[in-house]
């Protein structure tokens, strides 16, 4: 079993997907501690005008002290009205704007009662991926009790992971190829690899191009087959010692 273990990152960049893609399971690693103004809580897309907006959820609780699962959206109904604000510029020119507003809302229709983060960007996550008919099977950390001790160094917790529930092959993206030591996969008998995801260029229709945007950004300008084609083919898995 291929596995995927990432923070829930909210409405993330391609390339997020794009490890989805070439995983079978995925852990949404939420215990450890919340980081304010990162893209757990935010992410851009582009201003009507020039450059990017942020698009965020504020929370009732933002503190480092907290873990990712605590983190609680300060009022869920005003945070979805504020994300599809911020994407209401793209019914001008994009030709999936509908469709992205009504994939928004489906992810917030499904985060549920407890005022969540964590629960709304796996909505967000699960909402995407439909759209975009990708598989997403996922388990969240927090949920699974696998009494992992807190301890652990920043290049530990994923091989410890990745035994408990029993992968094979351990995916991460290439840009944290540093924070691992092969041997510790190794001896659990997990492969370690690393997935590279080259820049997808897409036209925006007059409007001002940007990469690594939001995948809400993506998702305006391209069909979901461009999509699925674009996570295939600009994305390369390798070997650890490449």
């Amino acid at each position: 079993m291929r596995l995927g273990i990432m923070q829930p990152y909210f409405f993330p960049y391609p390339g997020h997907f794009a490890l989805i893609y070439n995983v079978d399971e995925w852990v949404v690693f939420d215990i450890t501690q919340y980081t304010p103004k990162s893209w757990i809580s935010r992410n851009r897309v582009l201003h009507p005008s020039q450059g990017t907006n942020w698009v965020s959820v504020p929370l009732a609780n933002s503190s480092i002290s907290i873990k990712i699962h605590e983190a609680r959206v300060l009022d869920l109904a005003a945070a979805e009205q504020s994300t599809l604000g911020k994407l209401s510029h793209y019914r001008r020119r994009a030709p999936f704007a509908r469709q992205v507003e009504d994939v928004v809302r489906a992810a917030f229709a499904g985060a549920g009662s407890r005022n969540s983060l964590v629960d709304l960007n796996v909505s967000s996550l699960d909402a995407v991926c439909a759209y975009l008919g990708i598989p997403f099977r996922r388990r969240i950390c927090s949920d699974l009790a696998l009494g992992l001790p807190d301890d652990l160094g920043a290049g530990d917790w994923a091989p410890t992971i990745s035994g408990l529930v029993g992968a094979t092959t351990y995916v991460n993206p290439y840009g944290g190829r540093d924070l691992f030591n092969r041997h510790a996969f190794d001896s659990r008998g997990i492969t370690l690899e690393f997935l590279t995801f080259s820049d997808f260029v897409y036209s925006t229709r007059g409007m001002e191009f940007i990469p690594n945007l939001s995948i809400l950004d993506v998702m305006m300008w391209n069909s979901p087959e461009t999509i699925r084609s674009a996570l295939k083919d600009l994305a390369r898995v390798v070997p650890a010692d490449t």
